[in-house]
């Protein structure tokens, strides 16, 4: 079965609701109809775009996904300043990154963490990107992989049957993100077909549905290059989805 690709854009703690909205206008005109036959897209911005955002997908009917950087596990509760993954889901969120390095480094969010995130975003009816990756000295001190493969089966931990079948897993080797710095395609192959047999160690069904994305300064001088290896399935585009131009070469990585 074919795996089509996802190209997800995360604008991180940037753009107001004015300036969201601007952009995913921008970015419809880039795109074409036929631009969306073989690649999904998705647009993650900050939770007070979202609903803005959302109101310009539906009202123009574009074809981008609607997507969130991050919830909290719990549907409910007292957790000020947390957003729950039900009210995510209510304005027709479709997917959810959760474990991004910068959760990881910056707020101390653990595998456990990122289980119980991952396993309440399929509660919800949504997909969760599980983001996973090694810093430099962990690469540099050979230990890449393993790193790498802990964090899979810690992340993955709440989730199982064919739930794994639709989980999308986003590599990101910290030392690339934002960094302007890449992983060659080739170093991106390796880990993206080492996470892919470590899923299927797991539920061997899975390894050929799992969709596993490149993220670490992915623009549109790379993203051929990339999407080219056999086991990357997609990108997660940090400060390149910031601008329509950009984002649209890279959905169309064919042809970038």
């Amino acid at each position: 079965m074919a795996r089509i690709p996802l190209i997800s854009g995360n604008w991180k703690m940037n753009l107001n609701h004015f300036e969201a909205i601007q952009l995913i206008q921008k970015l419809s005109y880039e795109l074409r109809n036929h631009d969306y036959d073989a690649v999904e897209v998705s647009v993650h911005p900050p939770y007070t775009d979202l609903r803005s955002v959302q109101t310009v997908i539906d009202a123009d009917r574009m074809r981008f996904q609607l997507g969130a950087q991050n919830c909290h596990s719990e549907v409910s509760g007292a957790f000020t300043g947390e957003i729950s993954p039900a009210m995510l889901a209510k304005l027709n969120v479709d997917y959810v990154i959760v474990g991004h390095s910068e959760r990881r480094a910056l707020f101390g969010e653990n595998d456990a963490v990122v289980a119980a995130k991952a396993a309440a975003v399929f509660g919800c009816e949504m997909t969760p990107i599980v983001c996973v990756g090694e810093t430099l000295e962990e690469r540099e001190s050979d230990q890449a992989e393993s790193v790498v493969e802990t964090q899979v089966r810690g992340s993955l931990a709440s989730i199982s049957g064919d739930k794994l079948d639709e989980l999308v897993i986003a590599y990101e080797p910290v030392w690339a993100i934002g960094t302007g710095m890449t992983a060659s395609a080739q170093d991106a192959q390796e880990m993206c077909s080492h996470i892919r047999k470590v899923v299927a160690s797991i539920r061997a069904t899975s390894r050929n549905l799992v969709r596993i994305q490149y993220g670490g300064s992915v623009k549109p001088s790379n993203v051929t290059e990339l999407m080219a290896m056999s086991d990357i399935d997609g990108a997660l585009v940090g400060g390149a989805s910031l601008e329509a131009e950009s984002f649209a070469r890279i959905v169309n990585f064919k042809d970038a």
